[in-house]
């Protein structure tokens, strides 16, 4: 038996679009030989669906476009996931599940059972769990099929397990000869080879081959790796799909060999390619062509161009550079390199003559008052605004480009530097915004080296340096990692780093009084385990010691 892995991008509610891949992929696949193709969770709606599960209309269009499929799929038996109505008594109106598509009908569904409530996912508030599932015979022996989670809870490899069932477990107990997996499993650094040491031990453990099949591409802030692999039931990988890209791959039941193709490796890499594959996917699921990236000369705005370009091609990439009151003649330069090295289109608009009326007007007002951020903030929200303007001009999307060092300690402008539609590198640390700089220059140097060696500026104040507000962000962006993504006191970061008492406190000051700022923000693409955003929800109005 020639089993079939359809790693395919879908888009949520391009039913139309979804299902025309799978039917396409099935159709190879059956031309190739296998006698089964899996596509990932929810691939014929799309992951995640979120409340448009709650539409009906959403629902039934789901599932006649799953009896479509299985009518135009004849030759090929094809597991698919989809939502399925639950039973009234659950106080939901759906389940998320996965179909057997075969012989021309849908002749098995399997429901999810353990229903991720962590990070970024809200299962629990759309989808019912199912309270048991089955096993289902294929050429002659019994598969165990579950869903993305359903695999995640094995007691041989989590120290800490975070529900008291185990699907696997069941289903082998049952007398499961093969384990499918159908995912939609999101992405960050690290979390490729997490995934597969942890199938790894499901396939030695159980001593049955285990086949998973990942979604690829980007919805809204969440980036989907794909990575999709079969593994043997010594733990040996036999068959792997492409990261970050569409793919067919196929797996031979009785020889245990099939397709190898390379996947993206290393910090760096995968970050990368991670962000181009967001940024791409996020502008055009959105109905855009072009965006409009603000060139301030810049480390940050450099490496979002960059990742713009490769994400949808220079033609469609427009840099503005704003030199203002306190910009350097080297700022302006770097930034018409930056974007002559690229490719793409170059706009330059100052903007001193605005601020000089907006500080005219304004000067009644602020009699007897010093110059303070507030200038330096009106310098920013006129740039916001050009872009903005630009942008309905133009029909193109604004990209922000803060990076979350900035975005942690709130040192960012609202309605100024914050403005566009999707923030590209709110989940980098500025430290990591140099490495991937600096590796993006390894392949083909873009990025002006004066641009990765000045220190760090804002610009909006004579002689001003990021410093003159913040620690070293090799300083800050530890601390921000040890509070934000591992939750640990002052107290505990300042005794394990040697740092500051003192200093420590005063950045976890900066991230609580900043919360409002964030949820204002663009959507952001999440790479890390903790990212601002969906995956992180505080309250703005909340007062508790630091």
């Amino acid at each position: 038996m020639k089993i079939a892995l359809g790693q395919i991008n879908t888009t949520v509610g391009d039913f139309a679009g979804n299902s025309a891949k799978v039917i396409d992929y099935s159709r190879r696949a059956r031309e190739a030989g296998a006698a089964l193709i899996l596509f990932p969770e929810l691939a014929i709606c799309g992951y995640p669906p979120r409340d448009l599960v709650e539409k009906p209309a959403f629902v039934s269009r789901n599932w006649e476009t799953a009896e479509r499929i299985a009518r135009e799929t004849n030759g090929i038996a094809v597991v698919v996931g989809l939502v399925t109505p639950a039973r009234a008594d659950t106080g939901k109106s759906v389940m998320n599940s996965a179909a057997l598509l075969r012989e021309g009908r849908v002749a098995f569904v399997q429901s999810k059972r353990l229903l991720p409530t962590y990070d970024v996912f809200d299962e629990l508030r759309n989808f019912a769990p199912a309270e048991k599932q089955q096993l289902f015979p294929f050429c002659s022996r019994e598969v165990a099929l579950t869903i993305c989670e359903d695999a995640w809870n094995d007691k041989h490899f989590w120290n800490r397990r975070l529900y008291g069932i185990d699907p696997v477990e069941d289903l082998m107990r049952a007398g499961g000869k093969f384990l499918l997996n159908i995912s939609a499993s999101p992405f960050y650094v690290g979390k490729q080879q997490l995934r597969r040491d942890m199938l790894q031990t499901l396939a030695r453990n159980y001593n049955v081959p285990v086949i998973m099949v990942n979604q690829v591409g980007g919805n809204d802030s969440l980036i989907f790796d794909g990575s999709s692999v079969a593994i043997t039931p010594d733990g040996r990988v036999a068959a792997q799909a492409y990261s970050f890209e569409e793919d067919l791959v196929f797996f031979d039941c009785e020889t245990f060999e099939g397709d190898l193709h390379e996947q993206t490796d290393g910090v760096e890499a995968s970050a990368y390619e991670a962000l181009v594959l967001g940024t791409r996917d996020y502008v055009h699921k959105c109905g855009f062509r072009r965006v409009i990236v603000g060139l301030s000369g810049g480390i940050d705005s450099a490496l979002t161009a960059t990742i713009a370009a490769d994400a949808l091609g220079p033609e469609n990439v427009i840099g503005v550079s704003m030199p203002g009151p306190y910009s350097s003649r080297g700022s302006i330069d770097d930034a018409r390199s930056l974007a002559t090295n690229l490719g793409v289109r170059f706009e330059l608009i100052r903007i001193t003559e605005t601020y000089d009326s907006f500080i005219k007007s304004l000067k009644p007002v602020f009699a007897g008052r010093e110059e303070d951020v507030t200038e330096e903030n009106l310098q920013s929200r006129i740039r916001g605004a050009i872009v903005m303007a630009l942008s309905n001009k133009l029909g193109a999307l604004v990209l922000a480009t803060s990076n979350k060092s900035e975005l942690g300690v709130g040192y960012t402008t609202l309605y100024g530097d914050m403005v566009g539609g999707l923030a590209v590198i709110s989940d980098v640390p500025k430290t990591m915004v140099y490495r991937l700089s600096q590796w993006v220059n390894s392949r083909r140097p873009v990025i002006p080296k004066s641009t990765l060696e000045k220190p760090p500026s804002a610009e909006l104040r004579p002689d001003q340096k990021d410093t003159d507000s913040l620690p070293p962000y090799e300083v800050l962006d530890t601390i921000l990692e040890d509070y934000v993504e591992d939750y640990k006191t002052a107290e505990q970061i300042s005794r394990e780093r040697g740092y500051d008492f003192n200093l420590v406190r005063s950045v976890i000051r900066m991230v609580e009084k900043s919360e409002y700022k964030r949820q204002q923000a663009a959507p952001g693409l999440k790479i890390s385990e903790k990212a601002f955003g969906v995956g992180r929800r505080f309250p703005i109005a909340a007062r508790h010691e630091v």
